[in-house]
């Protein structure tokens, strides 16, 4: 695109608010030499951060900002007593940025450097730009890691290397989501004492092992994915070979922040994952919390890994529990009730093959109409519900056998055993 039509583009007060955060975040000052930025990869990072907000630019209009500003801040420096810059109202707003930007830890000029004739031109070029206002600084003042960042963009050089340990259905459900994003099979290792589930990775073309150690020696995420009993005898295997670069991922039920973090080497990264079975069909409903060193951008990290898996959320950890019950637990009460959908069409005459398979589509329907209307479930049932018609009098038969009360009860339920688990793993990681 060439600068006629990027200038064309009005340019957001708060649009332009974020670039600034985007770019004071990203360390912006470490890219540059002199008055060039050496590391273009920055832009594209900035680029997938705007987009996920809403505003979408090209890398080339970013580029095209950021020298827009860049000039209004050296003519400043240039002729310090000179009124703001022509066509940037409100420039004192927002240099106080662009002086963190450009002169915190490394300073680049001096009130007497004279800037580019480019710059004055690009400077002059934007006659849209309109009054800024530097944004309050963000609740979390963690600085962004660019280099974990950059491994997640498929442009870059370098990429993310992913392990498991564990190598059942939530771990290939896992697999499966991941590789359908940007990471490569062969960035991805699993390891598993035996080779009875490992084949099915093989055949996505992931490297598999029986070592631990090596999955987290050559990974810098790791997602530890066996039965909670075992996760303190993994953890102790690897934990010396956990450093700084890594970031453990748990997706064993009832087992605590607390119990990982303790397990692991003093102010390693840790994060508690309850995924569910349809990860395997990329239609999984997945809720995370972080541990007290875990970081927003580590967070960030695992949901841009994890998003073609389904629905990912994070919530605080006390949830977690409630999501086992709810979502892990959640899908096999629902293919009991499909299941009982199809054996009472199969008791009326219908055969089972055709039953089974309409009840799974009835499933998939209401689901998917549930999801994508965002009306309530009591909304929906209503809309099918005719005075006298055959749906309100098998509902009133569902009723009068406590379907409605059972299916909290069983939420309940899994929800304290997941719990009960959480605090067998706390004992246990203490002996």
């Amino acid at each position: 695109m060439d600068d006629s039509g990027i200038k064309k583009q009005n340019w957001d007060v708060k649009e332009t608010e974020l670039f600034l955060e985007i770019l004071k975040e990203l360390d912006m000052k470490k890219c540059l030499d002199g008055r060039k930025v050496r590391n273009n990869k920055l832009f594209k990072v900035a680029h997938r951060r705007m987009t996920a907000a809403g505003y979408h630019r090209s890398v080339d209009q970013l580029k095209f900002r950021w020298k827009l500003l860049k000039s209004a801040y050296y003519k400043c420096k240039r002729e310090p007593d000179s009124p703001a810059p022509n066509k940037i109202q409100g420039w004192w707003r927002y240099e106080k940025t662009m002086v963190a930007i450009m002169e915190s830890r490394h300073p680049l000029v001096g009130p007497g450097v004279n800037s580019d004739r480019n710059d004055e031109v690009t400077e002059e070029s934007d006659g849209e730009a309109s009054v800024l206002h530097w944004p309050q600084p963000c609740p979390d003042n963690t600085t962004q890691n660019l280099d974990l960042i950059i491994k997640m963009d498929p442009e870059m050089d370098s990429q993310l290397k992913i392990g498991f340990i564990g190598a059942g259905n939530m771990a290939f459900g896992i697999a499966k989501g991941i590789l359908s994003g940007n990471v490569l099979p062969a960035n991805v290792k699993v390891s598993a004492p035996s080779s009875r589930n490992l084949g099915r990775f093989q055949e996505l073309g992931i490297a598999v092992t029986h070592s631990n150690i090596e999955v987290v020696c050559g990974s810098d995420v790791v997602f530890v994915a066996v039965k909670p009993h075992l996760v303190p005898l993994v953890l102790k295997e690897v934990t010396q070979h956990v450093t700084g670069r890594h970031m453990i991922v748990s997706v064993a039920a009832g087992v605590t922040l607390a119990t990982l973090e303790e397990l692991l080497p003093e102010n390693s990264v840790a994060i508690r994952l309850m995924p569910n079975l349809p990860c395997l069909v990329q239609e999984g409903a997945l809720l995370f919390a972080r541990g007290s060193h875990a970081k927003q951008e580590d967070g960030a990290l695992l949901r841009s890994l994890l998003h073609r898996c389904g629905l990912v959320e994070e919530g605080p950890e006390a949830w977690i529990d409630i999501h086992t019950g709810l979502s892990g637990s959640g899908v096999a009460f629902v293919y009991l009730f499909a299941e009982a959908l199809a054996e009472g069409a199969v008791k009326m005459g219908m055969p089972s093959a055709l039953a089974h398979s309409i009840a799974s589509q009835t499933v998939l329907g209401a689901g998917r109409l549930l999801r994508d209307s965002g009306k309530h479930p009591a909304q929906l049932r209503s809309e099918v519900c005719t005075p006298g018609g055959t749906t309100i009098y098998g509902l009133h038969t569902l009723e009068q056998g406590g379907v409605r009360a059972s299916t909290m009860s069983a939420v309940e339920s899994a929800t304290e055993r997941a719990r009960e688990l959480g605090r067998k793993s706390t004992a246990g990681s203490r002996k």
